[in-house]
């Protein structure tokens, strides 16, 4: 039980933007993919399917809603209130991206939204943002533009007036910050580094997430994303304490090949893997699977 809600694999679907870059299933084929495997799928802001489709096109599928906060705050709050309608069962708060990282790649390319894919869960304006008009990264002008860079944890007591959904904090690399996300009142924590790409020289999320859960592992749902590739990359995370993992880069990577099959049949590979992982190191059940089974590379160092 994650939140409430029983999910069949310890491992769910990160918020990752514009989908339908990737295939025209878009975020329906990863949503719906998410619910044949029994995972959460957490839907981006700035995703090319709105929350009310996705929430139509996958009604069986554990859905969590992944929110930035805008300068308009009215703006933030009908977000709020569509994903509660929605029947979306928590919301996901990333609080690493005050400004987005250096994509060089981004203002090399000039990246914008193709003109055909719109930025769905908004109108107007906001709905074909991500246009570069400085001649460099579209999406990068878009945030500068839009986030509201001011954010601090006080902001989680304004969030927490808003509505009745469990609040996730996505964004977490320290014990520090993970016991004020339990002081603010915070029902989950994903530890994570945007995916490396905000800033350099961040700690792999693996290597923080002991002391993190040793903060405050008994008091919240403590989850991670970031390098889960294989079924024994599940097994590791679980071991040091976290309660389930997300992936981000593989489920966009399977989208682009086969859509929603393709997903489905990448959930597949990683249950099967993670059950091999398991019965080769002696687990029958999740409760069987115990941190002495991790030994950091460090310890090698230290002994030489």
């Amino acid at each position: 039980m994650i939140l409430g809600h029983h999910i069949d694999l310890p491992l769910g679907i990160a918020p990752v933007a514009m989908q339908k870059m990737a295939h025209p299933d878009g975020e329906v084929g990863n949503a719906r993919a998410a619910g044949v495997a029994g995972c959460i799928f957490v839907l981006s802001t700035l995703a090319t399917t709105s929350l009310e489709d996705v929430a139509a096109a996958a009604p069986e599928t554990c859905k969590w809603f992944q929110l930035y906060i805008y300068k308009d705050r009215a703006l933030t709050e009908s977000l709020v209130r569509r994903a509660e309608n929605a029947g979306f069962k928590a919301l996901v708060l990333t609080v690493d991206a005050p400004v987005f990282g250096q994509r060089r790649d981004d203002v090399r390319n000039k990246f914008s939204l193709p003109s055909h894919l719109s930025l769905a869960n908004f109108h107007g304006e906001l709905a074909s943002g991500v246009v570069s008009e400085m001649g460099g990264s579209g999406l990068n002008e878009y945030v500068v533009s839009q986030f509201d860079a001011t954010v601090t944890w006080q902001d989680i007591k304004w969030l927490k007036l808003l509505t009745h959904l469990p609040i996730v904090v996505k964004g977490v690399l320290t014990a520090e910050d993970a016991e004020l996300a339990r002081e603010f009142g915070c029902a989950g924590i994903i530890v994570s580094n945007h995916g490396g790409r905000q800033l350099d020289s961040t700690p792999a999320t693996i290597e923080v997430l002991p002391e993190i859960v040793k903060a405050v592992g008994k008091d919240l749902v403590v989850m991670l994303d970031g390098g889960i590739r294989e079924g024994n990359d599940i097994l590791k995370a679980l071991a040091l304490g976290a309660q389930m993992v997300f992936l981000g880069r593989p489920s966009i990577w399977a989208l682009a090949c086969d859509g929603q099959r393709g997903v489905e049949q990448l959930l597949e590979l990683l249950r099967e893997d993670f059950k091999i992982s398991m019965a080769l190191t002696g687990c029958r059940t999740l409760a069987d699977i115990q941190a002495t089974m991790v030994v950091p590379e460090s310890t090698y160092r230290r002994l030489k």
